[in-house]
């Protein structure tokens, strides 16, 4: 087996945590498998693999060569793509990356329309509610939030969001609406800890950041349980604006407190390759920026 072959072998146990499982993926047997990590292991002068009666982890060698193994059978399969034609004509596996509920309010429309223009192409699509490392999770292109960290990634800015404060209608009605972040505290607060852990709202003032500090009477571990909560008049809750997108529209929701929200955040689509990139993610770039440049809840008029 030569060494490409005992990378790809490599990095299905270091995918799969099992040798067995490693083996049926690959369709060998399992001392076949069994020699190959040995012989890898030999020559790299180091163990990969802490073998027990429960099954194997990664040793700290182990972890970094499975990144590696990562990127380099990553390059050579897109070696393989532009030989073969595949950066010219969008077709292949499309690995994404959005946040949760952007994915859910905003993002699969534009997805199931892509799809019907490019019946070649397949989407896996992975819902995090953090900045991915496209290079080492393998993501070809992903929605980011908030400033770009990381200079190494092309990106398209395509629209920005606010952090809002939002009731029921009825609930402002019965209540009467806040007029200042303080008097926040006199309120039914329903907090989602997906927003920040602990129960603190930033706002700012006249330039000056303000931070209220919070006594929550429903405390939810998802935005989604806290925007429910106040669809029922439960109180008052944050969020980022496109969350509630369509509960504004539909009357369910109001915001408050506009005047003192926090500047927006822009949203950028990210990518990898550049023009170096296949056609099937230069393709779903430009169809999902014009796409989501024209959505209200990313820019509302």
């Amino acid at each position: 087996m030569d060494r490409y072959q005992q990378m790809r072998a490599f990095q299905a146990v270091a995918e799969a945590l099992s040798l067995a499982a490693a083996a049926r993926r690959l369709s060998l047997s399992a001392p076949t498998l069994t020699r190959a990590i040995a012989t890898l292991e030999q020559r790299l002068g180091a163990p990969l693999l802490s073998r027990s009666t429960r099954g194997v982890r990664l040793t700290e060698a182990g972890q970094r060569f499975a990144l590696d193994c990562q990127r380099i059978l990553r390059e050579v399969a897109e070696a393989d793509e532009l030989a073969s034609g595949l950066h010219r004509q969008p077709r292949g596996l499309l690995r994404l990356s959005t946040p949760l509920l952007f994915g859910q309010q905003v993002l699969t429309p534009i997805l199931l329309d892509y799809l019907d223009a490019y019946p070649e192409v397949q989407i896996l699509g992975q819902y995090l509610d953090r900045v991915p490392n496209l290079h080492e999770e393998g993501l070809d292109v992903a929605i980011q939030v908030g400033e770009l960290v990381d200079s190494s990634l092309y990106a398209l800015r395509v629209g920005h969001i606010r952090h809002v404060v939002c009731a029921s209608p009825a609930y402002l009605a019965a209540q009467g609406e806040p007029e200042t972040p303080q008097s926040l505290r006199a309120r039914q607060i329903i907090h989602s800890s997906a927003d920040t852990r602990l129960p603190e709202w930033r706002f700012q003032h006249n330039g000056q950041a303000l931070t209220v500090n919070l006594q929550p009477r429903l405390s939810c571990a998802t935005t989604q349980a806290a925007i429910a909560a106040a669809c029922r008049d439960a109180g008052l809750t944050r969020c980022m604006s496109y969350q509630i997108h369509a509960q504004l529209q539909a009357g369910h929701l109001r915001t408050v407190l506009t005047a003192f929200e926090l500047p927006s955040q822009p949203v950028h689509l990210v990518y990898r390759e550049g023009r170096r990139a296949a056609a099937r993610v230069r393709s779903f770039v430009d169809f999902a920026a014009a796409k989501l440049r024209q959505h209200p809840a990313l820019n509302p008029s």
